[in-house]
């Protein structure tokens, strides 16, 4: 089988869920023997983007890979102007002629069986699809992308932030369900992602694939995990983690301050604003930024936090965290499709004092933190092995490609 996969941004490194799960896909794909080309549209912001790892070249060189150079940022005259257009610019801002020719042309010379659309910001390419290749057009869905504006807008109070979410929610819903009814197949990564399309009437068939990890690379090491501590990672480019991030920081700062939480709590990740910088507290609260290697990061911290105020599909660093065998924390929309059970494999925290109460009894009991940890790992090892993953992705394109 031969597989084109098109991507919004490089998937190099994997430090973050998209690259993750594109990155595992296609290794996944290239050890049961498929062919696998790769894409890439590369975003300024992405400019440090690819690393040069030795994973990441390996991988590499077992595909076709292309990137091209895109600019997406906005001016401020631009965004004003688009609220007088009734376009997706959030969306619109990822076409480039020049990919669009690129592909064109890729599609003409050659024959893909499968042609996989990673997220809503490639879909603007599925009319070159359509008309330049007999493949099977497959969508995966990372997010709901309307749906995610839209829980973003609930948690504003701003009137003009609330109107101006819910307008770009209202835009992207439109484009969005459009899109998804062009495709021959939809996957998903939770039940809930799948009801939403469906309320939504969307013709193609949709099937529950989970994340899939590669879980030799998964080997946690308690002699090098300071107990008790907290951490947060995430990219703060991303709206929700940002959101959920600030709201457990300005809910939670003086239970730090005062030593009522007593431990050391760690935010690391991409992107994150210089005002952050204002939280940290040296001895309780670190503004790490980037770090050089997540695993080894979380294998580090005893108590993952996941603060999730608006989002959907699934959030990869639970996984990685459950993986490694951590105690996790998080709001039940930030675990959403994983299938956990409260107090065996993770703790859900919804309001003020459940997070803190959870929070307290894990700095207070390593036990209990060391037997949620084991458990976790048991569940993504059942579940969420890329093997299995991978399996279940292939005999869905078989069964796409015999309809």
């Amino acid at each position: 089988m031969k597989v084109l996969i098109l991507t919004h941004r490089i998937p190099f490194p994997q430090n973050g869920g998209y690259p993750i799960v594109v990155c595992n896909t296609i290794r996944g794909l290239l050890d049961l023997g498929h062919e696998v080309a790769l894409f890439a549209l590369n975003a300024k912001q992405h400019a440090h983007y690819p690393d040069e790892s030795e994973e990441s070249q390996a991988l590499i060189d077992r595909i076709k890979y292309k990137l091209y150079p895109i600019n997406i940022r906005i001016s401020m005259y631009e965004a004003a102007l688009n609220l007088f257009k009734n376009q997706a610019q959030y969306v619109d801002r990822f076409y480039n002629h020049g990919f669009d020719k690129m592909l064109a042309e890729e599609l003409k010379a050659h024959q893909y069986d499968i042609v996989q659309f990673e997220g809503l910001f490639v879909a603007p390419y599925i009319s070159t699809a359509c008309k330049y290749s007999k493949a099977k057009l497959v969508y995966r869905s990372h997010n709901i992308e309307h749906q995610v504006w839209q829980r973003l807008a609930v948690q504003k109070g701003d009137p003009f932030k609330k109107w101006y979410l819910k307008l770009m929610a209202s835009r992207i819903k439109k484009f969005e369900l459009h899109q998804l009814n062009r495709f021959h197949a939809i996957t998903v990564f939770t039940v809930q992602d799948q009801n939403t399309l469906l309320e939504h009437d969307i013709k193609p068939p949709i099937n529950i694939l989970p994340v899939g990890l590669a879980m030799d690379k998964y080997n946690p090491d308690y002699s090098k995990t300071e107990f008790p501590s907290l951490f947060f990672l995430g990219s703060l480019d991303w709206m929700p983690n940002r959101e959920g991030i600030q709201w457990f920081l300005n809910t939670f700062y003086h239970d730090f301050m005062n030593g009522e939480l007593t431990s050391r709590f760690y935010v690391a990740g991409n992107d994150i604003p210089e005002q952050f910088d204002d939280y940290e507290v040296m001895g309780k609260i670190y503004i790490q930024g980037e770090v050089d290697d997540a695993l080894e990061f979380v294998n580090s911290k005893a108590i993952m936090i996941v603060p999730l105020l608006s989002s959907g599909g699934m959030r990869v660093k639970i996984v990685e965290g459950m993986a490694m065998e951590k105690c996790i924390i998080s709001t039940s929309l930030g675990a959403e499709g994983i299938n956990y059970t409260h107090g065996e494999n993770i703790l859900i925290a919804n309001t003020r004092e459940e997070f803190y109460n959870c929070m307290v009894k894990c700095i207070r009991d390593e036990d209990f933190c060391l037997q949620l940890g084991r458990n976790a790992r048991k569940l993504v090892e059942r579940v969420h092995d890329v093997k299995v993953v991978t399996d279940q992705l292939v005999a869905f394109y078989q069964q796409v490609l015999k309809d």
